[in-house]
């Protein structure tokens, strides 16, 4: 698709499965956004290991994690590709995409997005009733949840250091260690340090405050 065409507003769920497999799309009311180009493999990596963390905490749960490229077709003119996501209702997954609001959406921030993510896609979600917004900043090491309050409208946020997990009210309840997502030891260990051994050349690892 041209970049004029996507500058032209009206683009539905149609028009979007008819363009290039390898060109990278997002529709919000009915405006079609380029997605940024791959992202860091920082990104990739805090992704990734969140939706491992969310596939072993759901398990028998009846919830399914996605990670991305994935569609999530919240209207016929809405279509975006989060992160990671969480269905919790398997009437919603299809083969080519998922159907409607899942129970949580995260994004992972990065320069090319971060704006798009926390306004235009963060009112998308609000609108449509996702019950939890997960955005992580990679950089600062830090994440921010927004929960759906009853009047259908997104909290303040609350802000999630690395010391702490991620709890959230899904599948009976939900603990993502943070540290855990951002690859950091355990709150209160001590990392390891490589200590020369006198009596060969090998360097032994042991932990603060220990002898080899």
């Amino acid at each position: 698709m041209s970049v004029q065409a996507a500058l032209e507003p009206g683009f539905s769920w149609q028009d979007y499965q008819g363009w290039p497999d390898d060109e990278r799309w997002e529709l919000i009311d009915g405006q079609a956004y380029a997605m940024a180009p791959a992202p860091s493999t920082r990104h990739q990596r805090v992704a990734a290991r969140l939706y491992a963390r969310l596939e072993r905490a759901v398990d028998g749960k009846g919830c399914q994690p996605f990670i991305a490229p994935v569609d999530l077709r919240l209207s016929d003119f809405d279509v975006v590709q989060p992160d990671v996501l969480l269905v919790c209702d398997p009437d919603q997954i299809h083969d080519s995409h998922i159907e409607g609001p899942p129970a949580l959406v995260v994004e992972v921030l990065s320069p090319a997005t971060a704006t798009r993510d926390l306004r235009q896609k963060k009112a998308l979600y609000q609108r449509f009733g996702v019950a939890f917004y997960l955005v992580i900043h990679p950089l600062e090491q830090y994440a921010q949840l927004f929960r759906l309050s009853a009047s259908g409208q997104y909290d303040t946020g609350q802000i999630i250091g690395t010391d702490e997990s991620l709890e959230l009210e899904l599948g009976g309840g939900l603990q993502i260690p943070l540290w855990e997502v951002f690859d950091l030891p355990a709150p209160g260990s001590e990392p390891e340090k490589a200590v020369h051994h006198p009596l060969g050349s090998t360097d032994v690892h042991v932990a603060s405050g220990d002898t080899p």
